[in-house]
């Protein structure tokens, strides 16, 4: 972890990139210590806030294709076992967290890689459930790279932000507090999008069935 912290303190394109790649496999790193801290420094003149967000999403696509892989090749039996080895429970990781992921992906179907990549505890594991569904890879990389995007939107935008009034020395406390109110906001648009596109579908059966009639 020390590593890790060293490439924290130390962030560009490469860094943005690597570390992102690690947040969406199981390796715990926080996006918001990433893509908000590079765009607090872009907004100093440092870095171009557009290249985070390109390479913290390349980063997240690598990643995410990394789970997928996992799923879709080594199957449920051995991603169970590494959840529950030493070395699963060093990445923080369980059964419980795994299985959490496949039930969304269940209940929400190929748009869950898109809102997954908002929801917290679900977001560097939802690609496992895609790969074991074995999802067609570019539509997954497609719907990965919309929602992780829009993640690092909203993470750059909060870092930007946050330049104007609040010394460096406060950064990572004052992220991981407006951070909070953030995930609550993303929940609302996740639950209002799988709203919408559930009304949606509802629809398109109704329509159907008039056709019929």
């Amino acid at each position: 972890m020390n590593f890790i912290t060293s490439l924290l303190g130390h962030l560009n394109y490469t860094t943005i990139f690597f570390l992102m790649l690690l947040e969406s496999t199981v390796i715990p790193v926080p996006s918001e210590l990433v893509v908000s801290p590079a765009a607090y420094h872009a907004a100093g003149g440092n870095l171009n806030i557009w290249l985070i967000i390109l390479f913290a999403t390349i980063g997240a696509d690598c990643g995410a294709t990394i789970n997928y892989l996992a799923g879709y090749y080594l199957g449920r039996p051995i991603i169970y076992r590494f959840a529950n080895s030493k070395w699963g429970k060093m990445c923080l990781l369980n059964q419980e967290k795994v299985e959490k992921s496949e039930r969304y992906f269940d209940e929400h179907g190929m748009v869950a890689t898109i809102t997954g990549r908002l929801v917290i505890g679900v977001r560097h594991l939802i690609s496992i459930p895609a790969g074991l569904a074995k999802m067609n890879y570019w539509r997954f990389l497609l719907f990965t790279t919309i929602g992780a995007g829009i993640w690092n939107i909203i993470l750059a935008a909060l870092g930007w932000w946050m330049h104007s009034f609040v010394p460096e020395s406060q950064l990572d406390a004052k992220i991981e507090e407006y951070g909070d109110y953030i995930k609550y906001a993303i929940l609302i648009m996740v639950a209002v999008a799988i709203c919408v596109v559930l009304w949606r579908n509802i629809a398109k059966g109704w329509r159907k069935n008039s056709e019929k009639e």
